[in-house]
């Protein structure tokens, strides 16, 4: 594509070069720029990408675009100044891709939790509808139906643009996606139109990142700030700041709510361990999902999906048949008679809610509640002794363990959420730093009708040590023991 209709609705200024150049692909990682490239220089928290501009060239980059133009510069290379090219990015990726969200009903999920659920749930509901979709997640990238693994929540501006387009091309009408505070904050999704968005709830989360509970609410009110008039925005009307986060968007603003009168209301009937029984909008189904936080994200999903012009009967029908999503609320139910259950929950809300739902489940049956839990390093520690009172609290036996320690000591991280507890709270709570023996030690310990909750890392299949990841898998743990409990021994 040429540059100037790269750069087309771009403000910016063609310093050197020509703007007819042929460009044939988009980068802002030096090292993998090649031949006839657009090298775009990004400002990050570690590296400058003005740094790299030699190095880019060197390497074959036929164009520059930075916020910084060298004094130095190569002939027959072009070279664009903007005021700040993470804002850009998205826009240039968008313009060189051809604008591929507008071919498609793209709808972002937000909020502290029920993001990858809500987007999931909404990828394979959509795909039981007949229509060819996509999926950007925590977990995967899924174009029609084919996976590809994923590192970030919201991948970065390029790398979103490329996905959209690959979805076009393979024939997708919808696209379901995560968006992360940090992705709007750092213009991930710029570029990006949106048909629709959905808000879950707001809880204290990446206050290492955001500083404030305040800039992390405004962070994800920007999304919904940015919606076109012609957008959806779906809010909880139940969350305290559900109404916040709309009430400066152009979208038309719709509610869904288990306690309050809403566009899309929901009644919990009874609640099971393998599900729940509920009404929606006046209709009696039986979902597969689990727990009240559970009832939200389907009520978020088949909102969303009439919003978006499928019947409602159908929609309905259809949510009742979804099954959970990998790493949230998963179950596996053991030869000895416990049950253990494999959520990502990480914050201290999301704690609450399922170990909530847990004891409300337990509550007829008389079961103890054992709940493995840890927290990440390098990541907001505020947290830490919260989530150990709502585990203690919510539990009959605690083991504080290793989450993703990444490069702090796991045994400082244990030490950090001890403060959250009291003297009767640190007589039942066990400290093993090992998360494998952490499972196997709750394991052991069940006895029948127990509930074990091994909560952190859900979905994820390793686990960061000193800045290295090393296989690790919840559930992989869990079905080996429960192999070993059918042969009546433990290896």
């Amino acid at each position: 594509m040429e540059l100037n209709k790269i750069m087309m609705g771009i403000s910016h200024e063609l310093v050197a070069g020509d703007p007819d150049l042929e460009i044939l692909q988009i980068t802002s990682d030096s090292r993998a720029v090649e031949q006839g490239m657009l090298f775009i220089a990004l400002r990050g928290t570690v590296t400058d990408g003005h740094d790299f501009i030699p190095m880019a060239i060197e390497k074959g980059a036929a164009a520059i675009l930075c916020e910084e133009v060298p004094e130095e510069r190569v002939e027959g290379v072009a070279y664009l100044r903007v005021e700040h090219t993470d804002v850009v990015i998205g826009e240039v990726a968008a313009n060189f891709y051809d604008h591929p969200s507008r071919q498609l009903k793209l709808v972002g999920v937000t909020g502290t939790n029920g993001k990858t659920t809500i987007a999931t749930l909404l990828y394979h509901l959509f795909s039981a509808l007949g229509h060819k979709s996509g999926l950007i997640s925590t977990v995967c990238v899924i174009i029609d139906g084919e996976k590809i693994p994923s590192r970030l929540t919201t991948p970065d501006a390029l790398t979103l643009q490329k996905d959209l387009r690959e979805m076009v091309d393979a024939g997708c009408e919808y696209a379901f996606m995560e968006v992360s505070s940090h992705a709007v904050h750092q213009h991930r999704i710029g570029g990006a139109y949106f048909r629709g968005g959905i808000f879950t709830n707001l809880t204290r989360d990446h206050l290492d990142y955001h500083g404030t509970f305040l800039n992390y609410l405004h962070a994800k009110q920007g999304f919904f700030d940015s919606l076109p008039k012609e957008a959806f925005a779906l809010t909880n009307f139940d969350e305290t700041n559900g109404m916040v986060m709309v009430q400066n968007s152009k979208a038309e603003v719709h509610t869904y709510a288990l306690k309050r009168d809403a566009d899309f209301k929901g009644k919990i009937l009874e609640q099971h361990l393998d599900g729940t029984d509920l009404i929606i909008n006046g209709r009696e189904l039986y979902s597969r999902l689990v727990g009240t936080f559970n009832a939200y994200n389907l009520l978020a999903i088949c909102g969303a999906a009439i919003l978006l012009g499928q019947p409602e009967e159908e929609v309905l029908r259809i949510a009742s048949t979804l099954r959970s999503v990998d790493g949230r609320f998963q179950t596996v139910t053991s030869p000895k008679g416990y049950v253990a259950i494999i959520d990502y929950a990480h914050t201290p809300d999301a704690l609450e809610n399922v170990l909530g739902t847990i004891k409300e489940l337990q509550k007829n049956h008389g079961g103890r509640i054992i709940t493995v839990v840890g927290a990440g390093g390098n990541r907001d520690a505020g947290k830490r002794p919260i989530m150990a009172a709502v585990s203690a609290k919510l539990s009959e036996i605690v083991i504080l363990t290793s989450d993703n320690p990444r490069k702090e000591d796991p045994d400082k991280i244990i030490d950090d959420m001890m403060e959250g507890l009291d003297e009767d709270m640190s007589r039942r709570t066990l400290r093993i730093a090992n998360r494998r023996d952490a499972i196997r030690t709750a394991c052991t310990m069940a006895l029948p009708g127990d509930v074990i909750l091994i909560a952190g890392k859900g979905h994820e299949t390793y686990q960061e040590i000193n800045g290295v990841r090393h296989h690790f898998s919840d559930l992989e743990e869990v079905m080996k023991i429960t192999e070993s409990e059918k042969g009546g021994s433990r290896n």
